[in-house]
């Protein structure tokens, strides 16, 4: 899809430099001339965008139903869907690999690497142009050996790459496009290339040649700086901290700093932090909440409700804008324009996740069950088309799809949206209700900004948006809101029927352990919070109202998939996806933070005391692989493969949360739980770690939002902890157990313990021997007890879930401020 009109430059030494684009990160375009990297970023941001096409290649051909093909090259053996999707390419394509790299250096030539995955769109538009090119393909087999990788499955060696370009030319996204010495050194790289020279800007196959004659006449120069640039991003990227504390003042700054820095890009008018094209970035909504509940804690209520407001416009823009998807739930990637309603219609796992998150977050302040019924319709998306037969949950949908069955070509959103008339012919008698309500029109709907389809890609076809409100129309129509919100149910349940006919998007089946860990804490999380909604409340398609307990059975199970074959019990290693078997990749740190927190979720919302068992062992082994002990902070690598030249330290919280921030807020919340040496352990590795980023939190802390959360955590002079004695299998214990998590508070921590289970009292004996004595001081048969403690001191034990909501909406005796 061509999002923008762009003017591109004349030819710089062996390519152009980079133009510049209206897009949240700049596209690289190469030249042999490598500027100086004595001060490299210290944080890498990548989003994956539309890359600039000259080409209108918005569709491709869809998957051949055929098992004849005229070609087929290594990719055939691999179980990654994008690597599959290139397997019958004819480029000689390699798997990333010894083979391939000693095949290099055989036959003495460069290697061309292609990464991206496999619902991106650009990758799959260059894969038409260019890979499925006969002439490509031969330029390519006979000049190069050609790797590809799937960032997905390897994003370590996606991460070395990526800085490269990122670093040298100031942007990046995917597909990147990278050429690299025998021995793996960067030599020249870029993103998307069209095949053929237009408007002065170089076509691939000219790129193919300029490499070609580069690596024949000056190959001394571009190794030489191929391999200054690791060294020097290397040493950039690998600091470690001066002191193991932080400085006096960072805590008390950072937070009020990235909360300035974001109110500075704040959209009053649609909601969301920065322009067109917006991301959801839910680790901004984080900050904002809890910036806000300090704010509240300190009786600052102007400022709280300053932020809060932010918060619930953004959640509510987003829920009506076309980004979500109104039939089918869930959201996609992003919004190419500043009103939330032209996507990038693909899914991604991680976003589900944390977005349904972050409206429970704003249900447990509000209780409007408006934000609730948007997290349930995002789990319910979820567990009807995410989730494999043993638990396990997949990774994304394709922003492509045929236009009806047996087209040779896909095409963008084809399977999201709408004619008018189809509208009418679908819904009958509740069309013009429902046309008036999601802005259907017979022209198309794409019309509420300039930049919501410049190129008339949608003309005719509507993007459902919200722009009505509810008891205005209702009103109208001479009908209850309630009536009015269950008719628009049936028209969306009559639409979901007839779009379920239509040839699906790609489904990418992998299983990704980082994605399943934010997706198994919001399952968790889901089955307690949402007992909080008011007895009674309807819900409309695609909102199913599973029983929230069902919501705690998905995530134990797709907790024991990751267990049962992504996990090895006698070295406790993960690894990092699955797709008809474990893929080679080890886990990374993402893997072991993110799954973590998971466990640490779901064991706090209601599961096992075996899920904070394993948190502990993951963290063991978290910090036997990736920690630096002597710099502090964790690497984003085991550091086990020489060919992944970098080991890098993060810290942008992004898309997705870096794996830093995540593991600092993950010893903290251990620290909480276990007593003694241990504890303090978690707390000095946590302090060590964020004294690494203090840089950042100082003056980029918009940047690093859940960082900054994490530094004031770490000061907060007592977490608030909640213990829950008696039998698990008892009504009262379930309804203690929602309650202790009813109101928003991310600074406390909840232990629930039967003292008649064996394991359970021998682990707290064992790591915690007051929780151990709290539960056999408190506990008596048929009664559940709670405990409210802070500050080393606990309340009398209450024996009924209103006394001890009573307890908890109380001011806390003690913050941070």
């Amino acid at each position: 899809m061509l999002r923008r009109l762009l003017h591109f430059p004349s030819f710089h030494r062996l390519l152009p430099r980079p133009p510049k684009l209206s897009s949240p990160q700049k596209y690289a375009y190469p030249s042999l001339h490598f500027p100086s990297l004595l001060s490299p970023p210290s944080t890498v941001i990548y989003r994956p965008i539309h890359a600039p096409t000259i080409l209108a290649m918005a569709d491709r051909p869809t998957n051949s139903t055929s098992h004849s093909h005229k070609y087929t090259n290594r990719l055939a053996a691999e179980h990654s869907p994008y690597l599959l999707q290139h397997a019958h390419n004819p480029v000689d394509w390699y798997p990333w690999g010894e083979e391939a790299f000693a095949e290099a250096r055989k036959r003495d030539v460069p290697i061309f690497l292609s990464i991206g995955y496999s619902t991106c769109h650009w990758c799959h538009v260059m894969e038409v142009e260019s890979f499925e090119d006969e002439g490509v393909a031969k330029l390519l087999n006979d000049w190069f050996v050609s790797i590809k990788v799937d960032r997905e499955e390897r994003p370590d060696v996606d991460k070395v790459y990526m800085t490269y370009v990122q670093a040298l030319y100031g942007g990046g996204g995917w597909p990147l496009s990278v050429f690299l010495s025998p021995d793996l050194k960067p030599l020249v790289g870029g993103t998307y290339f069209p095949p053929d020279d237009k408007y002065g800007r170089p076509g691939f196959k000219s790129i193919l040649r300029k490499v070609k004659e580069a690596w024949t006449n000056t190959r001394d120069t571009l190794v030489k700086s191929g391999s200054m640039a690791i060294e020097q991003l290397s040493e950039a990227l690998s600091a470690g901290a001066d002191s193991n504390k932080l400085t006096d003042g960072v805590p008390e700054t950072a937070l009020h700093l990235c909360s300035e820095q974001l109110f500075g890009s704040y959209d009053s008018t649609y909601g969301g932090f920065g322009s067109a094209p917006k991301f959801p970035r839910p680790v901004e909504i984080n900050l904002m909440l809890y910036y806000s509940k300090k704010l509240e804690d300190t009786g600052k209520m102007g400022g709280a409700n300053e932020r809060q407001k932010t918060v619930f416009l953004t959640l509510q823009c987003m829920a009506r804008g076309g980004i979500h998807d109104h039939i089918g739930g869930g959201f996609h990637r992003y919004s190419v324009d500043e009103c939330w309603h032209v996507p990038h219609f693909e899914k991604m796992l991680y976003d589900q996740g944390q977005i349904a998150n972050v409206y429970l977050d704003a249900f447990s302040i509000t209780k409007d069950t408006f934000y609730s019924c948007i997290s349930r319709d995002i789990l319910d998306y979820l567990r009807r088309d995410m989730i494999g037969p043993e638990g396990e949950i997949f990774s994304a949908e394709d922003a492509d799809s045929a236009e009806t069955e047996g087209a040779t070509r896909k095409k963008e959103g084809a399977f999201y949206i709408w004619t008018s008339k189809e509208v009418e012919e679908i819904l009958g008698e509740h069309a013009d209700l429902f046309k008036e309500h999601y802005y259907i029109k017979p022209l198309g709907n794409c019309d509420l900004s300039r930049m919501s389809d410049p190129h008339n890609e949608f003309k005719g076809k509507n993007v459902l948006i919200e722009r009505k409100d509810p008891s205005e129309m209702a009103s109208k129509y001479g009908m209850s809101v309630e009536k009015y919100y269950e008719i628009l149910g049936e028209c969306r349940h009559k639409l979901f029927e007839v779009r379920s006919k239509r040839p699906r998007p790609h489904l990418d089946d992998k299983v990704i352990v980082s994605w399943n860990g934010l997706v198994i804490s919001s399952f968790a999380r889901a089955s307690k919070i949402l007992n909080g909604e008011a007895e009674g409340t309807r819900f409309n398609f695609p909102v199913l109202g599973t029983d929230p307990e069902e919501y705690l059975k998905l995530a134990e199970k797709a907790a024991l998939f990751i267990r049962k074959q992504l996990y090895s019990e006698e070295t406790h290693r993960l690894q990092r996806s699955f797709r008809n078997g474990p893929s080679k990749a080890p886990g990374f740190l993402d893997d072991y933070a993110f799954l973590i927190a998971g466990l640490l979720d779901l064991y706090e919302f209601g599961g096992a005391i075996d899920w904070l068992v394993w948190a502990i062992e993951l963290q063991e082994t978290q910090d036997a692989l990736f920690l630096d002990r002597e710099g502090g902070g964790y690497f984003n690598t085991p550091g086990e493969d020489p060919s992944v030249l970098l080991r890098v330290k993060e810290d942008h919280d992004g898309a997705e949360p870096s794996g830093n921030s995540v593991s600092a807020i993950n010893l903290i919340r251990l620290a909480s739980m276990v007593a003694g040496n241990k504890a303090e352990y978690y707390r000095r590795n946590a302090e060590h770690l964020l004294a690494v980023f203090e840089n950042r939190l100082k003056d980029m802390a918009m940047a690093v939002p859940l960082m900054c959360c994490a530094v004031d955590m770490l000061c907060v002079p007592s977490r608030r902890q909640v213990v829950v004695v008696g039998e698990r299998t008892s009504k009262e214990f379930e309804s203690m157990l929602a309650t202790a998590h009813a109101f928003y508070d991310p600074n406390r921590t909840v232990v629930h313990i039967n003292p008649n289970n064996k394991k359970e009292m021998e682990f707290w004996e064992a790591h915690n021997s007051n929780i151990a004595l709290m539960a056999k001081n408190n506990y008596a048969v048929d009664r559940v007890s709670a405990l409210v403690c802070q500050n080393f001191t606990c309340s009398p034990p209450v024996t009924d879930h209103a006394s001890l909501g009573a307890l908890l909406s109380k001011k806390p005796s003690s913050s941070s401020a």
